[in-house]
C-alpha cells in the first residue's frame, strides 16, 4: 500500500491566535505565512492539521511532486522538510484568507488542488 503524503501551507499570521493553536503550528514547523511543509499522513498529523484548519490549507500530494518542489524551492533549514515560498500569483482565492476553500476562500482542505497553489507560489 502506497503511503499518503500531505502538503500543509500556512496562510494566516499569529496576531491574536490562541496559544494552543500557536503551539500546534510550531509543532507542525509552520512559523510564518507562505511556508509549506510535507508530512506522511498519520492520525496525529491529521489531528494537528484539523486543529489549525483556520490558519492553513492542505491536501494530498505525490512523492514525485515533493521532489519537484525540493528542487525549485528554498529550504528553511538543511535537514528540514519546511520550504519558504512566495505569496501565490493571483492570490489565494476569490474571497481571500478569511473563508474556507469550499466557499472560494483560502483556508481548509483543498485535496489535489494544493498542487496548483504550490506551483503558483514557486516563482522561478
Amino acid at each position: 500500500m502506497a503511503e499518503t503524503y500531505i502538503a500543509v501551507v500556512r496562510v494566516k499570521g499569529t496576531v491574536g491566535v490562541d496559544k494552543r493553536i500557536e503551539e500546534t503550528l510550531k509543532r507542525l514547523k509552520l512559523t510564518k505565512p507562505n511556508h509549506v511543509v510535507f508530512y506522511k499522513l498519520t492520525p496525529s498529523i491529521e489531528g494537528m492539521v484539523k486543529k489549525v484548519k483556520d490558519y492553513v490549507t492542505w491536501g494530498e500530494v505525490e512523492e514525485s511532486f515533493i521532489k519537484e518542489v525540493e528542487s525549485k524551492a528554498s529550504k528553511s533549514k538543511e535537514d528540514d522538510n519546511l520550504y519558504r515560498l512566495a505569496p501565490p500569483r493571483k492570490g489565494y482565492g476569490k474571497k481571500g484568507i478569511k473563508h474556507s476553500y469550499s466557499k472560494k476562500g483560502a483556508v481548509g482542505y483543498r485535496g489535489k488542488d494544493i498542487k496548483d497553489l504550490i506551483v503558483r507560489m514557486i516563482h522561478e
